[in-house]
């Protein structure tokens, strides 16, 4: 199958032939149909690949006192080699995932062959996802609409933290794909919404989603503009989905919310915050995480361990269910959303698309149709290595060779190596000079 893999040390993305991964237990096995490039997060991952050391450390400070840490524990050469080895270690991108289930390991019992499933699985030909992270796709929803699920529950449980009520106003900061949809959901839940971004195409779709929306460069006061919609109250919520360095959104979120108002920030901004803005109006502040309750966590999500309905009601499998509802009733509207379409044998070109400025929301990959209905035939790949140089069988092979595996182990197996070579070289020399050794 074909799957595409980033190098975090330079940003380049590959699209490589990998095996079909075996049936595990608690996890279904799917052939992929669509996947979903998800704009702001791949686009980081790449340009921090791309960006220099410098520009790393000044993304991450964390990780420098990690680096100092392990420079006086193990040395600098260590430290070093440690982090050359985890920039070299591929990461698979994607999680925005639609395809048809191919078979499901023990335990689950909750899908069968042939059923149209979204999960969160990678841009891979088949995926092998937990049975809590796939979920149905009802009939009347195409798979072009329903790849766009999981990005959808990222806003919903963001909206779901702002707590809206039915003709409450709440202003939506960065109308990309998560904020669009989040415009459409506010809608639907009775809320008038403002919509803020500086794409003029976007502003327009957020119009078209029936909010009332606003370019910041082209306001003189945006707060004022958020005061007057709100009809002097000050808004009831923001949610931000913007991806920024700026502290600014999350200032202005502040400035135009009543007294006690909320802010959820869904996306990623800066902190460097006021404590005179939220102490005079007890502003809530609050970090959404990802999909909703189960994420992170091993017991929910790879154990299979659901949360009682009583106690959890909205987990991340039942925020997707919930996001599909949604599009089967026309509530929520992904067609606007897509702009591109590419065959994944062009994968190339559809991250070209993602970071080359053009305008562009929703960018779908298209998978091929199935084979052969069983989904095993290519869980073994040829490695281009073995051809090129006429090995007929490896000779040793390290399964699980992460930063152990190749600071350590691999270290061994060449001073192994040395040493064979040395022997044999001095056992050379004393067949062609006898008396000189």
């Amino acid at each position: 199958m074909q799957q595409i893999l980033l190098n975090i040390g330079t940003g380049a993305t590959t699209l490589i032939d990998a095996p079909v991964p075996a049936r595990q237990r608690g996890h279904v096995l799917i052939r992929t149909r669509r996947t979903l490039i998800s704009a702001g997060t791949e686009r980081m991952l790449i340009d921090f690949g791309r960006a220099s050391m410098l520009d790393r450390v000044r993304e991450q400070p964390e990780k420098v006192k990690m680096l100092f840490d392990k420079v006086r524990t193990d040395g600098l050469m260590a430290a070093i080699d440690a982090v050359r080895s985890k920039l070299d270690q591929p990461l698979a991108l994607g999680y925005c995932n639609v395809g048809t289930v191919i078979e499901a390991g023990e335990g689950v019992t909750e899908f069968r062959p042939g059923d149209r499933v979204v999960s969160n699985g990678s841009h891979a030909g088949v995926v092998s996802v937990p049975k809590n992270l796939c979920v149905r796709i009802p009939d009347n929803v195409e798979d072009e609409s329903a790849v766009f699920t999981v990005l959808g529950a990222i806003g919903l449980q963001g909206l779901r933290l702002a707590q809206p009520t039915l003709g409450e106003t709440v202003a939506v900061t960065g109308l990309g794909l998560i904020g669009l949809m989040t415009v459409q959901m506010l809608r639907a839940q009775g809320c008038r919404v403002m919509g803020i971004d500086y794409d003029p195409q976007r502003l327009e779709t957020a119009r078209q989603f029936g909010a009332y929306a606003v370019d910041p460069s082209a306001s003189d006061d945006l707060v004022m503009r958020a005061v007057d919609f709100s009809r002097g109250r000050g808004v009831d919520a923001v949610i931000i989905t913007a991806s920024t360095e700026s502290s600014e959104p999350v200032s202005q979120a502040a400035t135009m919310c009543r007294r006690r108002g909320r802010i959820v920030l869904v996306g990623v901004a800066g902190l460097k915050l006021s404590r005179q803005d939220f102490y005079e109006k007890e502003i809530t502040f609050q970090v959404s995480c990802s999909y909703g309750p189960g994420r992170y966590d091993s017991s929910y999500e790879q154990k299979g361990q659901d949360y009682p309905v009583g106690f959890v009601r909205w987990t991340e499998q039942r925020n997707f269910e919930a996001v599909l509802d949604l599009m089967a009733s026309n509530a929520l509207n992904v067609a606007p959303l897509l702009t591109h379409r590419f065959p994944i044998e062009r994968a190339e070109a559809a991250y070209a698309v993602l970071t080359s400025g053009e305008p562009s929301l929703g960018i779908v990959l298209e998978y091929p149709e199935a084979r052969s209905n069983k989904g095993t035939e290519s869980r073994t790949v040829e490695l281009d290595g073995a051809r090129s140089q006429g090995v007929a069988k490896p000779i040793v092979g390290c399964i699980g060779a992460g930063n152990y595996g190749g600071l350590v182990i691999k270290r061994c197996f060449h001073a192994k190596a040395h040493l064979v070579f040395a022997s044999r070289f001095r056992e050379k020399v004393r067949a062609c000079h006898p008396r000189e050794t």
